[in-house]
C-alpha cells in the first residue's frame, strides 16, 4: 500500500443524535477529513493527476499548476510530492495560515492573490500564468476537469449508496469547483430518482472558505457544475457555519467551516421534515482554521 491507496473509502458517521425530537429523521455524514491530506479534495486530485499521467498529459519535467482556496492545494502538493512532481498553487491571500504552511511543507510554490478579490481572482491569475508559459506547466484546472466529477460519481457517491443503510432522501453539499455536488448528485439521482439535492449558498462577505457564493453576474461559475441537479438552494451565513462547527466540536467532531455550513443547511432542511434520510460531507479538519478565527468564542447552532 502507498499514499494514494489511502484516499477514499472514508467512514460514514451517524449524526442522527442531533435530532432527538425527530425520531423519523436520520443524518449521515462522510468523514472526509480521514483522507491522508485531511480533506475531500484528495479524491478529485488523485483522480485528475493519475488520469493525466495515464494519458501522458502529465509528464516528467512539467510543473503541476492550479488555483485553490487551500484544500485542493494541499492535495496537489502532497500527491504531487508522492508522484515526484513540482507543484505551484495560486491561492487567495485570505486562505488560512495553516493551509499555506501545509502546502509549503510538501515543497509547493505559493502564488498569493488579493484576498479582497476572492477565489475568482486566483482563478483569473492561474489562467494568466498558464497562458504565459504553457510548455512549463501541466494546468490541471479542477474547475473544468471532468475527472473531478468522476472521482465523486465513482467514489464518494458509490460509497454513500453502499454505506447508508436505507434509501437516501436528501443530499446536502456546496459548490467550490462543482465537482463533488455534480458527481454525487448524478449518481444519487440514478439510484434514488426522488432524492432531493440541496445546495449551500454562502454569504458573499466574509464568505465561507471553499464555497462559492454564486448569484451575481460577475461570478465565475465552474464549467463542470451542473446546476440542473440542484432541487433547492439554502442560504447559510458564516456565523451559522461557525455555530455548527462549535456544536459538532462539543460532541467531539472537530471539522472545518464548510462542514459547519453543510450542517447548518441540514438543520434548515430537517425543520421541514418529519422523516427522511439526509446525507452530507464533513469536508476537512478543524485545525486548519485557528488563524482564521473559526474557534473564537461564539454560539453553537
Amino acid at each position: 500500500m502507498n499514499l494514494l491507496d489511502l484516499v477514499g473509502n472514508t467512514p460514514l458517521i451517524d449524526l442522527s443524535f442531533l435530532y432527538p425530537n425527530h425520531p423519523g429523521l436520520q443524518l449521515f455524514a462522510k468523514a472526509e477529513w480521514m483522507n491522508p491530506g485531511g480533506s475531500l479534495k484528495d479524491r478529485p486530485v488523485k483522480q485528475m493527476l493519475c488520469s493525466a499521467v495515464e494519458q501522458e498529459r502529465l509528464i516528467p519535467g512539467k510543473i503541476i499548476l492550479d488555483s485553490s482556496s487551500g484544500n485542493a492545494g494541499i492535495s496537489y502538493s502532497m500527491i504531487g510530492a508522492a508522484m515526484g512532481y513540482d507543484v505551484t498553487i495560486v491561492i487567495p491571500g485570505n486562505a488560512s495560515q495553516e493551509r499555506k504552511l501545509r502546502l509549503i511543507a510538501h515543497g509547493a510554490t505559493l502564488v498569493e492573490t488579493d484576498a479582497l478579490e476572492g477565489y475568482d481572482e486566483a482563478l483569473r491569475h492561474v489562467h494568466f500564468m498558464y497562458e504565459a508559459a504553457p510548455e512549463k506547466y501541466f494546468f490541471c484546472d479542477q474547475y473544468t476537469n471532468t475527472e473531478n466529477i468522476n472521482a465523486h460519481y465513482f467514489g464518494t457517491a458509490a460509497e454513500l449508496i453502499e454505506q447508508v443503510p436505507c434509501p437516501i432522501t436528501h443530499f446536502v453539499g456546496g459548490v467550490g469547483t462543482g465537482g463533488s455536488l455534480t458527481g454525487i448528485a448524478r449518481r444519487l439521482k440514478e439510484n434514488y430518482p426522488d432524492v432531493k439535492i440541496i445546495a449551500v449558498r454562502p454569504e458573499r462577505w466574509p464568505g465561507i472558505e471553499g464555497l462559492k457564493p454564486l448569484g451575481e453576474p460577475e461570478d465565475i461559475v465552474p464549467k463542470i457544475f451542473e446546476a440542473e441537479y440542484v432541487d433547492q438552494w439554502v442560504d447559510v451565513s458564516a456565523d451559522e457555519a461557525k455555530g455548527c462547527c462549535l456544536k459538532l466540536a462539543h460532541y467531539g467532531y472537530f471539522v472545518g467551516q464548510s462542514s459547519g455550513a453543510y450542517l447548518a443547511a441540514c438543520n434548515k432542511v430537517a425543520t421541514r421534515l418529519t422523516e427522511g434520510t439526509i446525507t452530507t460531507l464533513l469536508c476537512d479538519l478543524g485545525e486548519r482554521y485557528f488563524s482564521a478565527g473559526l474557534w473564537a468564542h461564539g454560539n453553537s447552532c
